[in-house]
């Protein structure tokens, strides 16, 4: 898998994923996320350097704090995963990741919504609910607060949804079990990884 896509590489870690989302409704420091996901400092800015090398976060301000200057990054918008095709399986691998830790997370007196399926519709069907689908998703991203702004509800939301080959067959077996581009425990794509 060499000559994988930065972006994508920059993607396929749970952390990432996490600041993007975090990031999204603000701007926020390598600080502010290394305390609101429970890291360190250089955890969090060596993630923050890794998604601002590939262009997802962008620089909004810059502060003197405490004789230093503190970076405030802001998730840049658009839809870095849907864009994503190729790397499909490895971005599979860190979205369930991420769900099975917020699943665990889960209000047991709130409701949600877990649905499941493999279907054949009409591709303008398709087309419709993958639209709403955007949309919807969108709808909350614009809706999105910075983490824990008194009167807002924390929700957990992982989507992906895409046309499949009708032939049924998937990516090649590693002899592992893993399906190529399956992430390993970075969240990046195993390139070369023997003796795992």
């Amino acid at each position: 898998m060499t000559g994988l896509d930065p972006v994508l590489r920059a993607l396929a870690h749970p952390l990432r994923l996490r600041m993007m989302t975090l990031m999204w409704p603000g701007p926020m420091s390598a600080a502010e996320l290394a305390r609101e996901l429970d890291v360190s400092h250089a955890l969090a800015s060596g993630h923050l350097r890794r998604l601002d090398a590939v262009g997802l976060v962008e620089l909004t301000e810059e502060r003197r704090i405490r004789g230093g200057c503190e970076r405030r990054y802001r998730a840049v918008r658009g839809a870095p995963l849907s864009e994503q095709r190729e790397g499909a399986l490895m971005l599979a691998g860190t979205l369930s990741h991420t769900l099975r830790e917020r699943a665990a997370l889960r209000a047991p007196e709130g409701e949600g919504v877990t649905t499941d399926a493999e279907l054949w519709v009409d591709p303008q069907v398709w087309a419709d609910v993958r639209e709403r689908l955007a949309e919807l998703t969108m709808e909350l991203h614009r809706a999105a607060r910075p983490p824990r702004t008194p009167g807002t509800a924390r929700v957990g939301l992982t989507v992906m949804a895409f046309p499949m080959r009708e032939d049924g067959a998937g990516g090649e077996n590693d002899g592992d079990g893993n399906q190529d581009g399956d992430a390993n425990e970075d969240g990046d794509a195993n390139e070369g990884d023997e003796g795992r």
